[in-house]
């Protein structure tokens, strides 16, 4: 019963979720609708993660439907392993690849920014998080997933964050060290349009399902109100 009350409160707390991931997360400021942004951010999962992570639970035909892309766009800008239009989203890395390479396989993203406590707010901190670190074999760290084995794939257009250590060594803020190619609002953008795509790749269903739950709110409130209105014609000869 107790293990059961944490879940929930974890779930739908956002403070705790806040002190779980380690810190405050910062807003990601997506828009579920925005499927230009979402463009983007297929373009830049194939191009930065792709060749490590896979969306195992989503199909380039899925996504191009959803996102508005033909399959010749698909094909020619977006697949980089050899499969097929309307094949799973997988990473050519072989997972023993990952596990000599990294230490550990990488794992699948399809569900990410609903796994993680913060959802898109996680993915998003986490992505602008990465730091140099010499003593990591990838050469970096994360202050919101500390000993992430993942390399900041992103650091060419974010520049290189080094970390300022408060009195107890431990990380209390990042500075750029030195700047990438993208002024901080552009990578803001950069990383905004990559999250809002693996929000959508948790849930591919989730602008469909928003639609239909208006149209059922009002029907709904339709009928409440027929329903009302034939109570009173019935009840109104009883006393």
């Amino acid at each position: 019963m107790t293990k059961r009350l944490i879940a929930f409160l974890l779930a739908f707390s956002p403070a705790l979720a806040l002190a779980a991931s380690g810190g405050a997360l910062q807003s990601s400021q997506i828009n579920p609708n925005d499927t230009a942004s979402m463009q983007r951010g297929a373009a830049l999962f194939m191009n930065y993660c792709a060749g490590c992570h896979s969306l195992g639970f989503q199909r380039y035909s899925r996504m191009a439907e959803d996102l508005g892309l033909s399959e010749e766009e698909v094909m020619q800008n977006l697949v980089f392993t050899g499969a097929n239009y309307g094949e799973p989203m997988l990473s050519a890395m072989k997972p023993e690849d990952g596990e000599k390479w990294f230490g550990t396989a990488p794992p699948d993203l399809s569900l990410v920014a609903r796994a993680k406590l913060g959802g898109a707010d996680w993915t998003y901190t986490f992505l602008k998080s990465f730091y140099v670190d010499e003593s990591r074999p990838s050469g970096w760290n994360n202050t919101v997933l500390p000993g992430a084995s993942m390399p900041n794939v992103l650091w060419e257009m974010q520049g290189v964050q080094r970390p300022i250590l408060d009195g107890n060594g431990q990380v209390e803020r990042l500075e750029v060290a030195s700047a990438g190619t993208q002024s901080q609002a552009e990578f803001d953008r950069t990383v905004r349009d990559l999250t809002n795509f693996l929000n959508y790749v948790a849930e591919p269903s989730a602008a469909k399902r928003r639609s239909l739950g208006v149209w059922v709110i009002l029907f709904l409130s339709v009928f409440t109100l027929l329903a009302w209105l034939l109570k009173q014609e019935y009840w109104k000869d009883v006393h």
